[in-house]
């Protein structure tokens, strides 16, 4: 099972060495904020984030139904295999608890249908 959080979503590359800014504070439902020796990769509200900042934008965020204890495996890999299968694209973040999906808008009615067909159901 598995919602759609409001809103809709950027996914903001910034370069490794900046600060976290202020915008990416303003979380909403749901934020997420990586630092790796390559990047800073901010994922939060599109609202939040400036026009100057490198970004995708458009992204609706799905929330699976956790908490998942980490002993269990290939939940996020049942749901995210029949998107792949249809050539949809999507970006994954996972959390102590539980496991984020976001994908584009214009994928969300395919999505949705094939999503369905593999026996997920959204709240």
């Amino acid at each position: 099972m598995y919602s759609v959080l409001s809103g809709k979503y950027a996914i903001c590359r910034l370069n490794a060495e900046s600060d976290v800014p202020a915008w990416a504070a303003h979380a909403g439902n749901f934020s997420s904020i990586t630092r790796t020796d390559d990047e800073l990769s901010i994922v939060c509200l599109e609202e939040n984030v400036p026009a100057t900042v490198k970004a995708s934008r458009g992204w609706l965020c799905l929330k699976l139904r956790g908490p998942f204890p980490f002993s269990e495996t290939g939940i996020l890999a049942c749901f995210i295999a029949p998107l792949s299968a249809q050539d949809i694209p999507i970006f994954a973040v996972a959390t102590y608890d539980t496991d984020y999906i976001l994908l584009e808008e214009t994928y969300w009615e395919r999505a949705r249908g094939v999503l369905l067909a593999a026996g997920h159901v959204g709240a």
